[in-house]
């Protein structure tokens, strides 16, 4: 917020120029496009000498507000070379720009999950699942609005391999087949696939990063910031738009339910509050996700019908207590 307050007037002083059109608001033809998230900003431009202009004129207007370019972090380059913003690398390849998760943040959920499983040794299979699936579903979570399918494709062989390797280190003297048929099988029964790791005991599986379906980012309206009260409504249409990262049943009862609680009728704010961040959407998995619950209402129908409701609901309403016929009284 104070960022934002403090750099109001960034996109003035790069020179962009906009055009209102049919009540849409665009950028004029020649001029450069400016990106900005926090401190961290990109300038988009027609041509080199350009790039170097918008920068002395950002470098003159950041110099009376006591700031400065990070010089190791600046680079003028061309989009044929691409560059990393915010964990995303932004690139044209073969004349088409493609937007990808960038190499450097592969390699530290890479890192991180081979950390995790080295630490989990000596543990069991339901403890590895507890663990790993809130950073895999965050990390999907946020790189699903990217092209994104095949990093997730190979961040799963890559975390198959790590799997075994932790089941092999448990039971080392135990044979190939008997560790692949103890931790590896067709545990989530919407995929058909027999190589998913998961707990013989609980039931419970390992989630996979390609489970997390690729929904493409939509552009925001020009002057919608999110920390505009007036905007409230236009932001949390927004996020009713895009799904959430929960299963198909809760999803279909939030759509259904317009948001809202079945049974206080209030916002679903847990579905509301979208992190910004990988790290953001792992707490959100780990934490908030956990005040949303499903109970099934029979209703007046002999066909019972999910519906989605916040769990401190679900156990304060004596309405949701099944009601059986006492046995054995006269």
């Amino acid at each position: 917020m104070l960022l934002s307050i403090a750099l109001h007037g960034m996109e003035t002083a790069a020179g962009v120029r906009y055009h209102t059109a049919g009540g849409y608001i665009g950028v004029m033809a020649g001029s450069p496009v400016l990106i900005r998230y926090a401190d961290d900003l990109v300038a988009l431009c027609h041509t080199r000498q350009e790039a170097i202009e918008v920068k002395a004129r950002l470098a003159a207007w950041l110099a009376p507000r006591g700031l400065a370019f990070n010089e190791d972090k600046t680079r003028v380059v061309t989009l044929d070379e691409g560059f990393d913003f915010l964990g995303f690398n932004v690139r044209r390849y073969n004349g088409k720009l493609l937007i990808k998760p960038s190499k450097a943040a592969v390699r530290r959920i890479r890192k991180r999950l081979a950390a995790e499983l080295r630490s989990l040794r000596g543990t069991n299979a339901q403890a590895v699942i507890k663990r790993l699936n809130p950073i895999i579903r965050g990390w999907a979570a946020y790189y699903r609005t990217a092209v994104s399918s095949r990093t997730f494709a190979k961040l799963d062989y890559y975390l198959w391999k790590l799997t075994y390797k932790w089941a092999s280190f448990s039971h080392p003297n135990k044979p190939t087949h008997w560790v692949f048929a103890r931790y590896f099988g067709r545990f989530n029964k919407a995929r058909q696939d027999r190589w998913v790791f998961g707990d013989r005991d609980s039931g419970a599986n390992l989630h996979r990063f390609a489970w997390t379906s690729i929904i493409r980012h939509q552009l925001v309206r020009h002057g919608a910031s999110p920390d505009d009260p007036s905007l409230a409504e236009y932001w949390a249409a927004r996020r009713r738009k895009q799904p959430l990262p929960i299963n198909h049943t809760s999803l279909r009862s939030y759509r259904a339910q317009n948001g809202r609680c079945a049974i206080c009728k209030a916002t679903l704010s847990a579905a509301e509050d979208r992190p910004d961040t990988p790290r953001e959407w792992e707490h959100w998995l780990a934490t908030t996700r956990k005040t949303l619950d499903v109970f099934w209402d029979h209703g007046t129908s002999e066909k019972a019908e999910p519906r989605l409701i916040h769990a401190h609901c679900h156990h304060r309403s004596p309405a949701l207590l099944p009601a059986y016929e006492p046995s054995g009284l006269a």
